[in-house]
């Protein structure tokens, strides 16, 4: 497994972050097909981070929280499906498979997923893990933010991301 920890000094550097998430994604379109697992108490970025990378990758009209839908689908400029998940609220075992998760998990396209551990049993491994920490609770800009590859694919993104 592979890990770099990185240091975001503001939003811009989440948006940098995530521009060089999406260059990655387009210069090898495999990767775009990566499970990525945001980890982070409220508040920490998470969504943040999706907005931006979803805006990288050319999706258009608005973007919004999945915290009550659990997802929502979005088309990338290229046309790649791209799914983003908050379990946050996910409490029903059965709502996995209701829902189709399964399916959307092994279908092609980038899975985003905020609040990973409450669906923990029905995902599969996450190709990368982005873990978000502000600094002091007062930090509305600093991030520490710590990068996880388990996977070939984790491994190339997180090689384009923090070489």
């Amino acid at each position: 497994m592979a890990v770099r920890t990185l240091c975001w000094q503001g939003e811009d550097d989440t948006a940098r972050f995530a521009a060089a998430l999406a260059a990655a994604m387009r210069a090898a379109p495999a990767l775009g097909d990566a499970f990525i697992a945001l980890h982070g108490d409220l508040g920490a970025g998470k969504t943040t981070l999706v907005r931006h990378l979803l805006r990288a990758l050319g999706v258009q009209g608005r973007i919004k929280s999945p915290t009550y839908a659990v997802v929502e689908p979005h088309v990338a400029a290229d046309g790649r499906p791209i799914h983003h998940f908050d379990f946050y609220r996910f409490s029903d075992p059965r709502e996995w498979e209701d829902a189709g998760f399964r399916d959307l998990f092994a279908g092609p396209g980038l899975k985003l997923a905020e609040w990973p551990g409450q669906a923990a049993g029905y995902l599969p491994t996450e190709d990368l893990a982005i873990h978000i920490e502000a600094m002091t609770p007062d930090a509305d800009d600093v991030r520490r933010v710590q990068l996880r590859a388990f996977s070939p694919t984790g491994q190339a993104l997180l090689a384009a991301v923090a070489p």
